[in-house]
């Protein structure tokens, strides 16, 4: 995963005033991008927010700061935050832990679009971490990254193959195990698709 980039925000020269001391804050997932829910802050919450790395609200029901996950434990760790162009919105970008929405789902708009790719590899991830048994990718990672690289080839061959004498669909599939099998390579290494995608931003143009 990336590290965590706090923009250095003016508190200041947010406009404040326009909502009785309230900014609308849109949470988004750090890495699929995915709309999580929509909050607000008021200062103390703002500061709160910058100062613990935990993304924190003003409850206007409860008229008090309101930590995301205080009861729960799904907090959202911040990663970024930065403003719209007339300063009365935040945009948070930040890493959930457990579902969002007090309806048990990632987000609290279900359709909110997202990188699959990207929450593929967040996944990938967690069960790196946590390697659950019976997971596919858990035995992946226990065969150590000789048996993962193997399997990329043999996956890439596969893909190739279909390209030339498959239809479709057998093309697609394969495509997708061969992605799979490449972000689990990645994680193996220690790298993310992030790291991927920055070597791929550099060689624009």
């Amino acid at each position: 995963m990336t590290q965590a980039i706090v923009i250095d925000i003016d508190t200041d020269a947010l406009a404040w005033q326009k909502q009785e001391g309230l900014l609308p804050a849109i949470v988004q997932d750090a890495d699929s991008l995915r709309v999580l829910m929509l909050g607000y802050m008021d200062r103390e919450a703002l500061q709160a927010t910058l100062d613990s790395g935990k993304v924190t609200f003003y409850s206007r029901s409860k008229q008090r700061l309101w930590m995301k996950g205080e009861t729960s434990g799904d907090v959202l760790d911040l990663v970024r935050i930065e403003t719209d162009c007339d300063a009365d919105t935040l945009l948070v970008q930040a890493r959930p832990h457990g579902p969002t929405c007090h309806l048990q789902r990632a987000s609290c708009f279900p359709s909110a679009p997202c990188d699959g790719l990207a929450e593929l590899d967040a996944l990938i991830a967690a069960r790196e971490r946590e390697r659950p048994v019976g997971s596919y990718t858990t035995r992946l990672f226990e065969g150590g990254v000789r048996g993962i690289a193997q399997k990329v080839g043999e996956e890439g061959v596969e893909t190739a193959l279909a390209g030339v004498v498959q239809d479709d669909r057998a093309l697609l599939g394969e495509a997708a195990d061969l992605l799979f099998h490449l972000l689990v390579l990645l994680r193996a290494r220690g790298l993310s698709l992030e790291d991927a995608k920055r070597v791929l931003e550099s060689r624009r143009g």
